[in-house]
């Protein structure tokens, strides 16, 4: 398994559970550097059409606070390549959830020219921030 100098991965990071952790965890053990992208309120409102229910900037202290992640960058939008110009990591790590989508498949295209690997991590079943929303609007 080969281990990447800069690792960057994103997340809305919506109500932290432990499904949160155990990707952060599982970046951070393939790479010496994790920088996480945490996307703000008005990437989520327009990519899920609703708001988070925690602050951009507390998802942005929490994150901050978790002993896996070494930096922690606001992401805007979905341009992977500027955020890739801005932060020059050399792997994109991801829940195993979305591999085989056409965006996951598009990234790994643009990526393959520069030498940025996407690795898919294990993803936790059975949680989810939307889960959790379901649970207490029950």
């Amino acid at each position: 398994m080969k281990n990447y100098k800069v690792g960057y991965t994103t997340g809305v990071y919506d109500m932290f559970h432990i499904g949160h952790l155990n990707v952060l965890k599982r970046a951070k053990e393939r790479c010496d550097y994790l920088i996480v992208g945490v996307s703000t309120d008005e990437l989520v409102l327009q990519e899920k059409g609703k708001m988070p229910i925690i602050p951009f900037e507390e998802r942005m202290a929490i994150v901050s606070a978790i002993k896996y992640v070494d930096k922690v960058v606001s992401q805007p939008d979905k341009n992977k390549l500027a955020a890739w110009e801005r932060e020059h990591f050399d792997a994109m790590l991801v829940g195993s959830d979305w591999k085989g989508t056409p965006q996951w498949e598009e990234f790994e295209k643009q990526f393959a020219p520069l030498g940025v690997d996407i690795i898919y991590l294990p993803h936790t079943e059975g949680i989810s921030s939307s889960i959790l929303r379901e649970k207490i609007n029950r």
